[in-house]
């Protein structure tokens, strides 16, 4: 199962405000943006995690393989959720190193970037 919609990124304004605002973690084949939007709210009100994956043609040209790609990514995120602070917005940027990539590295990789 993949990434609720509820959880994720959609508008262009707020991946921006995470490309500009978040702290970045870099890995070999991923690149982590965080912004804690939690700092501020109460208990009660805090916002939910969202998350939204950067993928671009330079990884593959075929969409199929992207998409693969995406889909493993969310199903990583998914498996680690536990490690997400509340109310944080998070955007993967995947790099072209990363088409030679199987889950299993997604999952360390991602383990690795959310501690």
């Amino acid at each position: 199962m993949g990434l609720p919609k509820t959880h994720r990124l959609k508008k262009r304004q707020d991946y921006r405000a995470v490309y500009e605002q978040g702290i970045r973690r870099y890995s070999p084949h991923l690149t982590l943006i965080t912004l804690d939007r939690n700092h501020n709210q109460e208990l009660n009100d805090i916002p939910e995690i969202k998350v939204g994956i950067s993928i671009s043609k330079k990884v593959s040209k075929k969409a199929v393989i992207r998409n693969r790609i995406k889909r493993q990514i969310r199903s990583a995120i998914m498996v680690n959720w536990q490690l997400i602070a509340p109310g944080a917005q998070i955007v993967i940027v995947v790099k072209p190193k990363a088409i030679k990539c199987k889950y299993e590295h997604f999952l360390r990789e991602l383990e690795e970037l959310l501690k």
